[in-house]
């Protein structure tokens, strides 16, 4: 990229590999994996949100980014605790990257707007972990409308804020006022198609919505067609479909905030509520 606005600029190496899954795209891949001594350059524009997640390309529209390539945060590739055996910070477990690229195709099939998948490369290099296992690095690439999540607000200008929310407009069919009521219609109704086809998303933040509106991040997700095994388990704690719905309104919520909007609970609660997704069945009656 010649010109670009991230604040965060590594070097890396470009590594033989082979592509395990691809689905029609005129991006190539970016076999790349975060090294002192590597001479092409990842760019990150949040390590808090996006640890292992970089950017490696720009089209006219629209952002490439890579998944697995190492860690953004220090100046080690991978970090591996041992508490969870292989999950390993910076590296992007196999199966997890499959999970998230073939949810991510099936996400998208539904009208949703999200990442648009573009490989699973495995790259020709191995890891050591501290249990011994090797494993060959896995990496994600996908591209978005805006790599901004809600979350990274705080590294962004109100200008550049400003600058998405404005694109929403097109979809404000309901004529509201508030640009936080504009998110929750498309949000909302994001859960509701999520829902009546059995899938949960299992991470709804303002870390996985970017400021395009695309929901991000399959990896901890399940459907009806690609369910949790019993490995998974051991390894996630399935939230529940109306755990989703709170997570939901805490994101809105955020967006509020952010673009410093007074929030009219009743009519947020009444778009819940249109939607099968009335708060009031989960009240707790106040102790007299």
């Amino acid at each position: 990229m010649n010109k670009t606005p991230f604040s965060c600029r590594y070097a890396a190496q470009e590594v033989g590999y082979s592509i395990l899954y691809k689905n029609p795209t005129d991006v190539k891949p970016f076999p790349l994996l975060k090294s002192n001594t590597g001479n092409a350059p990842l760019y990150n524009i949040c390590p808090a949100t996006h640890c292992r997640s970089f950017i490696v390309a720009k089209t006219d529209d629209r952002f490439i980014v890579s998944k697995g390539n190492g860690l953004s945060y220090t100046e080690w590739t991978f970090l591996n605790t041992g508490e969870f055996g292989d999950d390993t910070l910076g590296l992007l477990l196999k199966k997890d990257a499959l999970r998230d690229f073939h949810i991510g195709n099936e996400i998208a099939s539904l009208g949703i707007r999200t990442n648009r998948m573009e490989y699973v490369l495995e790259l020709n290099t191995r890891v050591t972990l501290p249990n011994g296992n090797t494993l060959k690095p896995i990496l994600l690439q996908y591209d978005v409308a805006c790599p901004y999540r809600i979350a990274d607000a705080r590294f962004m200008t109100e200008e550049m804020i400003k600058s998405e929310v404005n694109k929403w407009e097109a979809a404000n069919i309901k004529h509201h006022d508030k640009k936080h009521m504009v998110a929750a219609e498309i949000l909302v109704n994001n859960l509701r198609i999520l829902h009546n086809h059995g899938i949960l998303h299992n991470a709804i933040h303002s870390g996985n919505y970017t400021w395009a509106l695309e929901l991000l991040d399959f990896e901890l997700s399940h459907t009806p067609s690609y369910p949790y095994e019993q490995d998974d388990y051991k390894r996630h704690v399935p939230s529940l479909m109306p755990r989703e719905i709170l997570q939901t309104y805490n994101v809105i919520v955020e967006i509020a905030a952010i673009l410093k909007e007074d929030i009219n609970y009743k009519d947020l609660d009444a778009l819940f509520a249109k939607n099968n997704y009335s708060l009031a069945k989960f009240k707790v009656e106040k102790l007299i």
